[in-house]
């Protein structure tokens, strides 16, 4: 029992976090702007890259000092407010332009062309190598035996229910966080009631992008960095925004989770000695469970849009 939650409940704890921090801000987009957004993966690569820029400066301080896992907590704000910044630049060239089209699959398009843009960057500056936050292997905390529980992980776990409980009083105790409420409810109705939807959309995308940023971040401290990373997750992300019901940012949270845990738990062997699923093809359970979805209740769980 306590190799099945050190080696599958806690993995699946921290991968369902970074999938539902991702999922939603695919979900806020989707409801306020009405478009999936396919560079959201590449703004988690551009946020876990400038998690990186804050280790290497702080390399150069007597802050060196600290494990690195605490100089990547001290560089979160730099990630979620450097990459809320590169969303907001890439909303006003490349989006915003096309906000009034008849048909919204131009933006999509579009966002695909972004997504190639921000891997090239990452690509130009930083190379196409693997690297890695910190050298060696980190040990599990003593403290918490039998349970072997990295130091990485519970500050991914306590960070991202510090960010969901954040996101909570922001929604639903802030002007700005119910007036995005009302527009994903109803755009133009939010607008002929006076509501600046310019102003809703630009908090969009720093809530959006500085999770993903966060989420990439917490990938990086969890594997590894490499361009693709945040490409190769958005089709999870995707499935959990899906899963819980798009448009609906605790439907995300919900469909992160379970993607997660459903991800991990099905490399267990259930039946047999080996895995049910081979730990190469666990991601094709998110896409099983996306095109489920989408066939018998494409509304998700938290019954959000229809994609």
């Amino acid at each position: 029992m306590i190799d099945f939650v050190n080696q599958y409940l806690i993995p699946a704890l921290v991968l369902g976090g970074i999938y539902a921090l991702g999922a939603i801000g695919v979900s806020m987009i989707y409801a306020i702007l009405r478009f999936a957004h396919f560079a959201h993966g590449d703004l988690m690569a551009t946020g876990a890259y400038i998690g990186l820029l804050v280790v290497w400066v702080l390399d150069a301080t007597p802050l060196a000092e600290l494990s690195v896992n605490v100089r990547l907590l001290i560089g979160l704000p730099a990630a979620f407010a450097g990459t809320a910044a590169v969303a907001i630049l890439i909303d006003r060239l490349f989006y915003r332009p096309f906000r009034r089209a008849r048909s919204m699959i131009v933006v999509v398009i579009a966002s695909f062309g972004v997504a190639l843009m921000l891997r090239s960057l990452v690509q130009l500056f930083f190379g196409v190598d693997v690297i890695n936050y910190a050298d060696g292997i980190q040990f599990p905390l003593k403290m918490f035996q039998p349970l072997r529980i990295l130091e990485r992980h519970i500050y991914i776990v306590v960070v991202t229910i510090a960010l969901m409980l954040i996101l909570h009083w922001f929604l639903t105790r802030t002007r700005t966080g119910k007036a995005m409420r009302a527009m994903s409810d109803d755009a133009d109705l939010a607008r002929v009631s006076g509501i600046d939807t310019e102003r809703v959309v630009i908090w969009t995308w720093i809530l959006g992008a500085g999770l993903v940023a966060v989420a990439g971040v917490f990938l990086g401290m969890d594997t590894r960095l490499v361009p693709t990373m945040g490409w190769d997750l958005l089709l999870p992300v995707f499935a959990a925004a899906i899963l819980g019901g798009l448009g609906q940012p605790y439907g995300a949270i919900a469909g992160g989770l379970i993607i997660g845990a459903m991800e991990e738990l099905s490399t267990y062997p259930w039946v047999g000695d080996g895995p049910l699923v081979p730990p190469d093809y666990k991601t094709a359970v998110a896409f099983a469970v996306m095109v489920l979805m989408l066939i018998f209740r494409p509304r998700g769980i938290f019954r959000g849009r229809v994609l």
